[in-house]
């Protein structure tokens, strides 16, 4: 399995394709979805500072400028999920049906269940897992995707903060919205580190999918037990 085959829109979960999507709306969508896939191929190849912007702009057909008008940076290129979590905490997190931990587990669980579908469909198990190792040494190894990292779950947390304010009644500046944000967002790296942990000890994708949620679910479980007293305030209070 080389680098060329991967199906990176499928290993990394995305928005649904919207169902009344104009022609240009679709290309921009596809653009996006094709410089983001050709530059992790790249990076993956090659690694990341020894692959220019303007290389993977020639890849695509496109100018360098066209590559940062959907991109910010080159950083984003590869580490496009942050932006699709945004969204989600934005909207998951918001939804008055689901307690705090149900919304975070429901977004954790989707991109979860995109790794692990993408490894059933794969022909050589072992050599997906493979895939995934260098994904992950990738950006261990390069200091500008793991500060992008941090720069990302900084703005996670304060999407967050403010969502649970807005259901809290209160300030994204209190201390109870800030730490249980912060909290929350604490479970996607136990997530990643549950992959790491269990990725080469398990003989099937569903098997890789059980270990990593209990594992998750055990945290959420001790974070909803000091959680239940973030309740909505009581007028006059």
């Amino acid at each position: 399995m080389s680098m060329r085959t991967v199906d990176w829109t499928a290993l990394r979960r995305r928005d649904a394709e919207p169902a009344a999507e104009g022609l240009r709306e679709r290309k921009k969508r596809l653009l996006r979805r094709q410089l983001s896939d050709t530059a992790t191929e790249m990076f993956m190849e090659r690694g990341f500072d020894a692959v220019r912007v303007s290389e993977v702009a020639e890849a695509c057909g496109v100018s360098e400028k066209t590559v940062f008008n959907h991109f910010p940076t080159k950083e984003s290129l590869v580490l496009d999920l942050g932006e699709a979590t945004l969204g989600s905490l934005r909207t998951t997190l918001a939804d008055p049906e689901l307690s705090p931990v149900e919304a975070v587990l429901e977004i954790l669980s989707g991109e979860l269940a995109a790794i692990t579908s993408w490894l059933a469909e794969q022909e050589d198990l072992a050599q997906a897992k493979n895939v995934l190792q260098r994904f992950g040494m990738l950006i261990g190894s390069t200091p500008s995707l793991r500060a992008y990292q941090r720069d990302m779950a900084d703005q996670q947390v304060a999407v967050a903060a403010e969502v649970l304010a807005r259901r809290n009644g209160t300030s994204p500046d209190d201390p109870e919205a800030q730490i249980a944000a912060t909290a929350l967002l604490a479970l996607w790296p136990i997530q990643f580190q549950a992959l790491r942990r269990h990725l080469n000890h398990v003989r099937t994708p569903e098997q890789l999918h059980d270990l990593v949620s209990a594992d998750v679910h055990r945290a959420a479980r001790l974070l909803d037990t000091g959680l239940t007293s973030f309740a909505p305030a009581r007028p006059g209070k």
